[in-house]
């Protein structure tokens, strides 16, 4: 247990190192968590961080304790009585301490310390100061101003001491120990510091004695709804002595134990972790693969992709019937204009560097996505911004929502050089050259047929019949029919053959570049839109791991 038998036992044991720790983790939830933690709750969280190396460079093994309370609390009176000495004024007037009042015990200096207190009025208690517990030395013991001043400037100066002490003691009188202003203002907003905080019910010599125990009752049980059950709470008066003595072994035991400091700071480092855990969530969401499928059909669609692949498609049956047609008409083909090159994305272009497609080609010349699209779009990445951001916290979630929305044309300059600078470049089936091979045999067979018929058909009109040989037959056809009427024939359905066949194969090669054409844009989002996204919920990860390591100390 703590010297002050208090609640968090843990809170007197903390060692420098687990410490020096846990404010690490403090200011690293600070860093990761960004804007998207409270402004205020930062600025306090890195003021703690400040605090805990400031406190801790500062050699010596002193332990501050500060007397705060009300007006006509009597903390000034009992502050002499704890010295031994009139060393802080005490009057009628209302308010007397307008500025904090040190008195330090042993011979250790503790002008630094006092320095970064900003305590200009300092007393070293002497043994000749009265009657002394034994143990007191390292103690500064500090009169504060009153927490409810009527002069703002005293109030200022009560809280800003506060925020550095290693010990609380509320002193509070008869009339005003339950005064909600002390308790709502002041004790309640520390409940996290239950193991550094005492509470004394001074001018006790003013009660009855039977309104002594049920006084001391109330109190506990006003410091229970404060959020300190286990505080600590004495009867003190200065006029008789009171409680005075077991008030001193109490400080002494503090003293002894030289850890008030670290406990003070560990319990600042946990209420700032507390303050800000509330601002994250318990578990990050991410991007799931229903939501990752979808935004990358939305960005498939706005990207022009059925367009191309269709070129694709187009552009293979058009190079094939060239290839492969007859080749009394595949000229046609050849005259027609390519569906890839109209889009600036013919197949032919290979091996192109992404420089080379800035600065030579460009943007594609896909028409720009359609409203539908870019709606769609808008609404996948919304739907992965909302399945990431589940149970988060607002701000997270708003981040997000930012992340997974790429600023102005990025987005859409980022997929059209994706779809610009992807190879749709394959080179053309054996069987194409094959056909063609075939198709020039029967055209040839068509013209040497047609030119026999035709030399056979001059001769007769020039009445040289005689002069020709017969031509040879096949059966009862003669070979120059045959030739043409093979030629003629045979060319056409081989080109029809040949056809049917490009359609299958420009179904595969559209199903290839689609592939290609989805791993780009797949590359697009992941950089665009996921990564984003999960750098968020890292983010989000690395500031709820360090603050749960932070409220451990």
């Amino acid at each position: 247990m703590s010297p002050l038998r208090m609640g968090r036992a843990r809170g007197a044991v903390v060692s420098p190192e687990r410490l020096a720790a846990a404010a690490t983790s403090l200011d690293a939830a600070v860093e990761a968590g960004g804007e998207q933690l409270p402004a205020r709750e930062r600025r306090a969280a890195r003021a703690v961080v400040e605090k805990v190396e400031r406190r801790s460079a500062l050699v010596g093994g002193h332990t501050v304790v500060a007397l705060a309370g009300a007006t006509g609390s009597g903390k000034s009176s009992l502050f002499n009585a704890l010295v031994g000495a009139d060393v802080a004024t005490v009057g009628v007037r209302r308010p007397t301490t307008s500025t904090p009042t040190a008195a330090v015990w042993g011979d250790e200096p503790a002008g630094e310390l006092l320095d970064w207190l900003g305590v200009g009025s300092r007393h070293h208690v002497t043994e000749e100061a009265g009657p002394q517990v034994g143990g007191l030395d390292g103690l500064v013991l500090l009169d504060l101003p009153d927490v409810d001043s009527r002069e703002v400037a005293h109030r200022v100066e009560a809280v800003r001491v506060l925020e550095l002490v290693d010990l609380f003691v509320w002193v509070a009188d008869p009339q005003k120990y339950a005064d909600a202003r002390l308790h709502d203002d002041h004790v309640a907003t520390l409940s996290s510091h239950e193991a550094v905080t005492m509470a004394v019910l001074n001018q006790c010599d003013r009660l009855a004695a039977d309104d002594v125990d049920r006084l001391r009752t109330d109190l506990v049980r006003l410091m229970e709804r404060d959020g300190m059950p286990g505080a600590t709470v004495l009867m003190t008066s200065v006029r008789t002595g009171a409680g005075i003595d077991e008030l001193r072994q109490r400080l002494a035991n503090v003293v002894a134990s030289r850890t008030m400091a670290r406990a003070r700071l560990a319990a600042d480092v946990r209420s700032a972790a507390g303050a800000l855990s509330g601002h994250v969530g318990t578990s990050e969401g991410g991007v799931d693969a229903a939501a990752r499928s979808e935004l990358l059909d939305a960005l498939a669609r706005s990207a022009g992709l059925p367009a191309v692949v269709e070129a694709v498609a187009r552009d293979y049956r058009m190079e094939a019937a060239a290839d492969t047609g007859w080749p009394f008409t595949r000229w046609v083909h050849r005259l027609r204009a390519r569906p890839l090159r109209r889009l600036r994305l013919d197949g032919r272009d290979v091996r192109v560097t992404e420089s080379d497609v800035r600065s030579v080609l460009g943007r594609s010349s896909l028409p720009p996505p359609s409203p539908a699209a870019r709606a769609a779009v808008a609404l996948a990445t919304r739907r992965v911004a909302d399945r990431a951001a589940a149970d988060l916290p607002t701000p997270w979630a708003e981040a997000l929502h930012r992340a997974a929305t790429p600023p102005g044309p990025d987005l859409g300059d980022a997929l059209d050089q994706a779809v610009v600078g992807t190879s749709l470049y394959a080179r053309s089936p054996l069987w194409w050259r094959a056909v063609g091979l075939v198709q020039l045999v029967l055209a040839a067979a068509a013209v040497v047929g047609l030119a026999w018929l035709a030399a056979y058909a001059v001769a007769g009109w020039l009445q040289l019949d005689q002069l020709v040989p017969d031509a040879p037959t096949v059966g009862v056809l003669p070979a120059p029919f045959l030739l043409l009427a093979g030629g003629l024939l045979l060319g056409p359905l081989l080109a029809a053959l040949a056809a049917w066949l490009a359609r299958i194969g420009a179904r595969r090669r559209a199903a290839v570049m689609e592939r290609r054409l989805r791993s780009s844009i797949e590359t697009v989002a992941d950089a665009k839109i996921v990564a984003p996204v999960r750098r968020v919920l890292e983010r989000h990860a690395a500031t709820r791991e360090a603050l749960r390591h932070a409220a451990d100390v």
